[in-house]
């Protein structure tokens, strides 16, 4: 059933939702370290420094100690372990761990184990990398292609093995985890077969098991979820949506809904007895209070502001002549610049718009929104103003992978300019750091520092694991973690 703009002009009314199309720019420009929180989005005197954001609101662990290893900033009383270093650990073939670690779930594993399943983004053919996932027999999908998936065990000892969990997929983003226990792999590439020297078309997901590795032989890509450059992907336990993001522009990205067919219960290996076409991929058309239609999500300027979301079907999901975010016209669909991570809690989806910049209708440097399915709304909960010195410590662009707290609010890997870092966002929007990267893969004139990708929680709690993309670096920071205030 559609939710009319009339139903939710009414709604919004009654609720008191705030609303705002265009809204104040001088918002996103004058709050550099992020905060636009519902209760402070009209503070024009925000500061335009670089004070740590963890002074705001008392939120936070305190700022970040710099590390004499040269790897991880963190703050006092916490630590980190090196789990998987590409080049220098080893798989149990004892061929070396994959490069461009990315996004990353964890399970229980056997045993009191800790299983995590780690993409490596890696783009085209083999010969462009070091160290490429490795083609382990039965678990390749395209020999051409670089990417893939490993599996990584964490024994209560401390001990760690890895090994190949799919093979043969190219440039695995952010992915996502299922409420059985599965982690389903997104190519952010859509190359067709023939082209940059793939034998088969990209631009699918595909589903990979930690717990049994036979359930992974003879890869099958889920193709009704759609050919494009996936980001992520979460399931809705309770309805059976997937939600999916899309990493692209010119124009840009799409935020989806795939609907199963009537009938389908989800569960262990479930998506391989389904059609290519199976269900229904739609994407969303928003709308203000007002009933006005929004063209791009970059048109929100405060948090708290709340869209209305009717869904749209995808004529040709498989994209055989055109690509799926083309075969809309101007006004039929919303879009987004840099559709990123996501991660379901609190009974929706949690979704990044990266940043947006020349190419969206109004600039800034990072949003975070949540997908409620019930009233069918996108609530805009984090927005990071434009970063006026990416260089200088302090403040945070660019969020791309995330996961939801156990102690509160989100935790946000960093994909910006200049400075990296892990940092965390109260239930209001406060942004707070939890780690910074310190490793410099540049030169001492000119620094560079690898995005964080891979956040995750262990399944107890305890333990946040994360990644450093370049060159492929899994750790795993303990320390004394608290409930957030909302700040």
């Amino acid at each position: 059933m559609s939710l009319t703009r009339r139903d939710f002009a009414r709604k919004t009314a009654a609720t008191g939702a705030g609303v705002a199309l265009a809204g104040s720019v001088d918002v996103l420009a004058s709050a550099p370290n992020a905060l636009a929180a519902a209760e402070t989005a009209n503070a024009d005197s925000a500061s335009a420094g670089h004070e740590p954001a963890a002074h705001h609101g008392g939120v936070g662990y305190g700022p970040l100690l710099p590390d004499p290893d040269g790897i991880l900033a963190l703050p006092a009383g916490f630590g980190y372990r090196i789990i998987t270093h590409s080049g220098k650990t080893e798989l149990e073939s004892g061929e070396p761990t994959p490069s461009n670690h990315d996004g990353t779930a964890a399970f229980d594993g056997p045993r009191g184990t800790t299983l995590l399943v780690n993409n490596h983004e890696l783009k085209g053919p083999r010969a462009n990398w070091k160290y490429p996932v490795p083609l382990t027999e039965g678990l390749v999908y395209d020999p051409a292609a670089s990417g893939g998936c490993t599996v990584v065990e964490v024994r209560p000892g401390g001990q760690v093995a890895e090994w190949v969990g799919i093979a043969g997929t190219s440039t695995n983003c952010a992915g996502g985890s299922t409420p059985w226990g599965t982690w389903l792999t997104c190519e952010e590439n859509s190359d067709r077969a023939g082209t940059n020297g793939m034998t088969k078309d990209h631009g699918y997901v595909f589903e990979v098991d930690p717990r049994d590795r036979r359930a992974n032989r003879d890869p099958k890509p889920l193709k009704f979820f759609g050919r494009y450059d996936h980001e992520a992907v979460v399931i809705d336990p309770r309805r059976g949506h997937a939600y999916l993001t899309e990493d692209a522009a010119s124009p840009n990205g799409l935020f989806f809904r795939w609907t199963p067919p009537a009938g389908f219960e989800h569960g262990r290996g479930r998506f391989r007895t389904l059609a290519d076409d199976a269900g229904v991929l739609q994407a969303p058309r928003c709308f203000d209070s007002g009933g006005q239609f929004v063209d791009d999500l970059s048109r929100a300027t405060r948090t708290g502001t709340v869209y209305g979301v009717d869904w749209v079907d995808v004529p040709d999901r498989d994209a055989r002549t055109t690509a799926v975010r083309k075969q809309f016209g101007a006004g039929e669909i919303t879009r987004a610049r840099k559709l990123e991570g996501m991660w379901w809690g609190d009974g929706g989806a949690y979704l990044v718009s990266s940043y947006a910049r020349a190419e969206s209708p109004v600039q800034h440097d990072g949003q975070v929104w949540f997908y409620d399915p019930r009233r069918r709304t996108l609530t805009l909960k984090v927005l990071l103003g434009v970063n006026p010195d990416p260089s200088a410590d302090g403040a945070f662009d660019g969020p791309d992978n995330i996961t939801v707290s156990p102690y509160g609010g989100l935790v946000i890997a960093e994909d910006g300019e200049g400075v990296s870092h892990l940092f965390g966002a109260t239930d209001s929007g406060r942004t707070y750091p939890i780690a910074r990267n310190d490793l410099n893969i540049g030169t001492e004139e000119a620094p560079e520092y690898s995005e964080f990708t891979g956040v995750t929680f262990s399944p107890d709690g305890k333990t946040l694991f994360a990644n450093i993309q370049q060159p492929g670096i899994m750790v795993a920071i303990t320390g004394p973690w608290k409930r957030q205030k909302r700040g």
